[in-house]
């Protein structure tokens, strides 16, 4: 499924001699990998930007006992970072965010399943090295 992105195109952070530089094609971006590439200290760095941008709103393992699906529903105009994604959306929630035209996704987990999405939404970490700076970026999975 591939739709343009409704609440951002871009997203960029620095935080110490980290850099987030993410261009986001679709309205769901799946970013897949494996374990200890990044994933969750790039979700990090976007949480803590979370304070000073409205258009952010971050759930990881913390928000296991709450209602995700409620809390998603009752956002509007948000690019929702969702890290530990399999353990966090149950299959519920995981349809109402393939349809969602109120929010934008960034879903980090191993496990695509009913959120209607294509090849097109699948995404990995990079992680490059720039003199004391590590850079992270998304490019197309596989």
């Amino acid at each position: 499924m591939k739709s343009k992105p409704i609440v951002m195109e871009h997203f960029f952070t620095v935080h110490s001699s980290f850099v987030v530089d993410f261009a986001f094609q679709n309205n769901i971006t799946l970013l897949m990998g494996n374990s200890g590439i990044g994933k969750t200290a790039a979700f990090s760095f976007i949480r803590e930007c979370m304070a000073m941008n409205p258009k952010l709103l971050c759930l990881n393992y913390l928000d296991y006992q709450k209602n995700i699906k409620a809390i998603v529903s009752q956002a509007e105009e948000k690019l929702i970072v969702i890290d530990n994604a399999d353990i966090l959306l149950d299959d519920d929630t995981r349809k109402y965010i393939s349809l969602d035209d109120k929010n934008q996704y960034l879903i980090i987990g191993r496990n695509p399943k009913n959120l209607f999405a294509t090849k097109e939404n699948l995404y990995e970490l990079v992680s490059e090295k720039i003199g004391e700076q590590t850079k992270f970026t998304i490019k197309e999975y596989l």
